[in-house]
């Protein structure tokens, strides 16, 4: 019969491919990864586990689906997977072919989607159980032949079925992908005319393809455009220069020394995609805010933090934009600055300052003097 060690393996192969689906870069969509239809056709091989030897039961197999993902992580299909089974007989070497047919309807769980931060990942694995009926008829090869078997079934046989199983499934384009699928599913005692006080098991894995349909379209927001540090020194640049004296004939006035011209700094410091930790790029430009916070004593900073619209989703980019302005400003501090001479803001993925997704994770850092 069918071991759980069995399970155990295919399970631990979907765990370990669906770790490596984490390490892709995701693509830059032009359409919602979730909700889509789907229709599927898969081919393979099909066995009952039972006393005889497993590759002489082995036979063809097929399946049609229809389903929908109605989220990244969630889905649900109705499966009908059938053809030809076998079972055999021993002492004796005796094999039976009969046919069946089962309908299950299933929930798909993407383990990429619910364990990794991003909604879109090329390739996935699919978590699959459900439950649903078999279907079998034509035993006469059994029912025909000199052997005494005291449970064989006549005319038909209707059991139910329980699935467990995983899918590792490729995406080639918008609309297709590739598939792999093991599935394991429980049928009631006697479905091979033999009884063992237990469920039997049949074992069933296929390749296929999947079409999937009716994605909707991504709203894209334009790059909105800042400059703050120009608007700040014509601010400053309003407030400290004084209206054109009137000269007067006499008695000439002395010279005014001309106001100090104020000085200010604008430094990014961009990070890695999916962090939020200093890199050393980001090392050498804290260093220079440093130096220059420390030759300009009077000077205050503001550090806003940004993330690309392109990748993962607004609750996650509103977190990894806060927390890249709070790394900056705790590394200033570390530095010698002091905490009251700097704030932090953040944007999330609502502004992108440069309208491009590698250079927009950044925070930026404004400094100017008093």
């Amino acid at each position: 019969m069918f071991k759980f060690k069995q399970l155990t393996a295919i399970a631990a192969l979907a765990l370990a491919v669906c770790t490596n689906a984490f390490a892709q870069k995701a693509e830059t969509l032009d359409y919602k990864p979730a909700p889509y239809m789907f229709v599927g056709l898969q081919a393979g091989g099909q066995t009952t586990f039972t006393n005889y030897d497993q590759l002489k039961l082995i036979t063809p197999t097929a399946s049609v689906s229809f389903g929908a993902f109605f989220t990244p992580v969630v889905g649900a299909r109705l499966h009908v997977n059938g053809i030809f089974n076998k079972g055999g007989i021993n002492p004796g070497g005796f094999t039976y072919d009969y046919n069946y047919a089962t309908t299950d309807l299933d929930l798909m769980l993407n383990l990429c989607t619910m364990f990794g931060r991003q909604d879109y990942y090329p390739l996935n694995v699919y978590l699959i159980g459900g439950i649903g009926l078999n279907y079998a008829w034509n035993n006469d090869d059994l029912l025909g032949s000199t052997y005494y078997m005291p449970f064989a079934w006549k005319d038909n046989r209707l059991s139910h079925n329980a699935r467990v199983g995983a899918m590792l499934d490729y995406n080639i384009a918008k609309h297709w992908s590739v598939n792999l699928e093991v599935n394991a599913n429980s049928l009631s005692d006697r479905y091979n005319s033999k009884v063992c006080a237990k469920d039997d098991w049949q074992l069933t894995a296929q390749i296929g393809v999947m079409y999937k349909f009716g994605f909707k379209k991504k709203t894209i927001t334009a790059p909105v455009a800042v400059t703050p540090v120009q608007e700040y020194v014509e601010e400053k640049k309003a407030e400290v220069i004084p209206a054109t004296p009137v000269v007067k004939p006499e008695p000439k006035p002395e010279p005014k020394p001309e106001p100090k011209k104020l000085e200010n700094l604008k430094k990014d410091v961009y990070f890695v995609i999916a962090k939020s930790d200093v890199n050393d790029k980001g090392s050498n430009t804290i260093k220079e805010i440093v130096a220059w916070m420390k030759a300009h004593p009077t000077a205050t900073a503001t550090i806003t933090g940004h993330a690309d619209a392109g990748t993962g989703n607004p609750t996650i980019n509103a977190k990894y934009a806060a927390d890249r302005a709070a790394a900056v400003k705790q590394a200033l501090v570390k530095a010698g600055i002091d905490a009251k001479r700097l704030s932090s803001d953040s944007k999330g993925d609502t502004v992108m300052p440069y309208g491009d997704n590698e250079k927009s994770r950044v925070a930026i850092v404004i400094a100017a003097e008093k």
